[in-house]
């Protein structure tokens, strides 16, 4: 578990949904485009809370370790989201002659 912190916010999340949000986050911000991401996280009272993130070029994300024993709250599915973008956008700036980007794809 990871400590994330946006804003005055600061939630418990899984390592690969915090590091993967983390990379998300500066491949938005180099790109100069903007999404949203909702996970599931562990709010201050210890209770599970959906949270969507505003990803752009202005966010301030901090993600820090965390001692916590709680449980990962499952968010398989918006990791394997964050990383097919994220390796679409590796494949285009490769060289792939697709007219849109990625990061534009609904």
């Amino acid at each position: 578990m990871k400590h994330l912190t946006m804003a005055d916010k600061s939630l418990l999340i899984g390592d690969e949904a915090a590091d993967t949000l983390m990379e998300y986050a500066a491949l938005i911000a180099r790109s100069g485009t903007g999404d949203t991401v909702t996970l599931q996280a562990i709010g201050f009272d210890g209770s599970e809370v959906a949270v969507t993130f505003l990803l752009n070029s202005g966010t301030v994300l901090l993600v820090e370790s965390s001692e916590s024993s709680l449980p990962a709250p499952d968010n398989g599915e918006q990791v394997a989201r964050m990383l097919e973008r994220l390796r679409a956008f590796d494949a285009s700036d490769a060289g792939d002659t697709e007219s849109r980007s990625p990061l534009q794809e609904g």
